[in-house]
């Protein structure tokens, strides 16, 4: 079965996030010029690389408003922090999706204690195993071509600070992605662990 974008108009789009799974999630707090505190998740979010220390995550534009509020906070501030969704923390992720106005406080509607980062004005979310201080490197903007389609922004953040709890690096100074149990979503109101962990030996092999 094959679908041309271009002529399948009733292609139904949220299928592109039950194939491209898991995806880690994008917890993201941020501050507005007045000193708002929003908390989000984000599903389209990544590492990109790591020297130099860099992630993405992508907003669509909502259909209430000009932009997401996490992304207009995001434009003004130029930070933000990526904070690590944990098995424990997943109801508490979830509620803070929901459509709030702006100038709402995710954490408090949610009950999530706050700490403070030390290069973002936003805080982080205290029990999460790992959280990333932000700056930002750039916006890409997507247009829409198609019909159906939204305007979509993804941010490039530079990390500049890293947040780890106690407990959750190893002897040999690794962080332990088991014990974290990190949420990743699927398609539709999917999400899922990790699962099994296991190593398998490099295939790549230096020459010369």
């Amino acid at each position: 079965m094959f679908y041309d974008l271009a002529q399948s108009h009733n292609f139904k789009r949220t299928i592109f996030n039950a194939i491209v799974a898991p995806r880690p999630i994008g917890w993201i707090s941020s501050m507005g010029p007045g000193g708002h505190i929003n908390l989000a998740p984000f599903s389209h979010f990544n590492l990109v690389s790591t020297a130099p220390a860099v992630l993405i995550f992508s907003c669509n534009t909502p259909a209430d408003r000009a932009e997401k509020d996490t992304l207009a906070n995001v434009r003004a501030s130029g930070e933000f922090a990526f904070n690590m969704v944990s098995r424990e923390l997943v109801e508490a992720m979830n509620k803070t999706s929901s459509p709030v106005p702006y100038g709402s406080n995710e954490f408090e509607l949610a009950g999530i204690e706050q700490a403070p980062c030390v290069h973002v004005r936003a805080p982080r979310v205290k029990a999460s195993p790992a959280s990333f201080e932000c700056k930002v490197l750039q916006f890409v903007e997507i247009e829409p071509q198609l019909p159906g389609e939204t305007r979509s922004t993804v941010v490039f953040g530079r990390i500049v600070g890293v947040h780890i709890a106690e407990g959750f690096m190893d002897a040999q100074g690794r962080f332990d992605t088991a014990r974290a149990r990190p949420m990743t979503r699927l398609g539709g109101n999917q999400y899922a662990e990790a699962g099994t962990i296991f190593e398998l030996p490099s295939a790549f092999t230096r020459t010369g």
